[in-house]
């Protein structure tokens, strides 16, 4: 098999990785593009690791290459997700995705960031403490699954959030947001009477805007590289911290994007 061939089934995981690292899929898709770039120029490069682990890790070390340079027009990697995720070091942050969404084991993230297995355990327990300092928000959940639902209300109430409604159409994902407007949504594809939460999400964010996190059963067919196509996706069935991990990264991103806007909005 070749290097191509063994790496391909893991790059749609690597851009969603890129993503949450990012926060832009734009951002991200760059970065992966520039390290397969990076790869086909020197395939002796390739860390001597599984090919999964080995691609992340090649992942990492060229961002880190790039850390504070611009490129073409796209801010580095790094730059753009410290200034991003201001609360949170790098290093930590990679470890916690690495562990939690992207599903490596503390012995392969030790691999991949080239430390120790309780230099990981130090990195999950800092990210445990700043998900622990985050301000709460109020949760709109759109999921016609009443086990489902119930287990997302209990991870967001954990959070520290308050669940405002839970919604089982795109009527009652309306209707709950001109009642209260949600500071997150989390929304299921495909709903109760056949409705369709990927419109009710559209639909609300035209008048006004959230951040969302998209659940579906086949997150796979969401990552094809056109546009639009969601940033933030939680695969069914779902694990807690990959949720808790996910909801955290998306309420960053907005929290330092607010901030950003209402920076430049402030006359000087």
């Amino acid at each position: 098999m070749s290097l191509a061939e063994s790496i391909a089934p893991f790059l749609p995981h690597l851009r969603r990785f890129a993503r949450l690292l990012t926060g832009s899929q734009k951002t991200g898709d760059a970065a992966v593009a520039r390290v397969l770039e990076a790869i086909v120029t020197d395939p002796s490069a390739f860390p001597d690791l599984p090919p999964r682990a080995a691609l992340y890790k090649c992942f990492l070390t060229t961002v880190a290459v790039d850390y504070d340079e611009p490129d073409a027009g796209v801010e580095a990697l790094g730059a753009t997700a410290t200034r991003s995720l201001a609360a949170l070091e790098p290093r930590a942050r990679e470890a916690f995705l690495l562990a939690t969404v992207e599903d490596f084991t503390r012995f392969e993230v030790a691999r991949i960031l080239d430390v120790s297995e309780s230099d990981v355990g130090a990195l999950l327990e800092e990210v445990g403490t700043v998900i622990g300092r985050q301000i709460s928000t109020d949760v709109l959940i759109i999921e016609d699954e009443p086990l489902i639902a119930v287990e997302l209300e209990r991870l967001m109430t954990d959070l520290g959030h308050r669940v405002m409604s839970i919604a089982r159409t795109y009527d009652d994902a309306l209707r709950a947001a001109a009642l209260h407007e949600p500071g997150l949504i989390l929304a299921d594809l495909r709903l109760a009477d056949g409705s369709s939460g990927l419109d009710a999400v559209n639909d609300l964010l035209g008048r006004f805007s959230v951040p969302v996190v998209f659940i579906t059963a086949y997150p796979e067919k969401l990552m094809t590289g056109e546009r639009p196509e969601p940033t933030f996706l939680i695969a069914k069935p779902f694990r807690d911290d990959a949720v808790r991990a996910i909801v955290s990264q998306v309420l960053f991103f907005d929290q330092q994007a607010r901030r950003r806007r209402s920076g430049r909005a402030t006359p000087r």
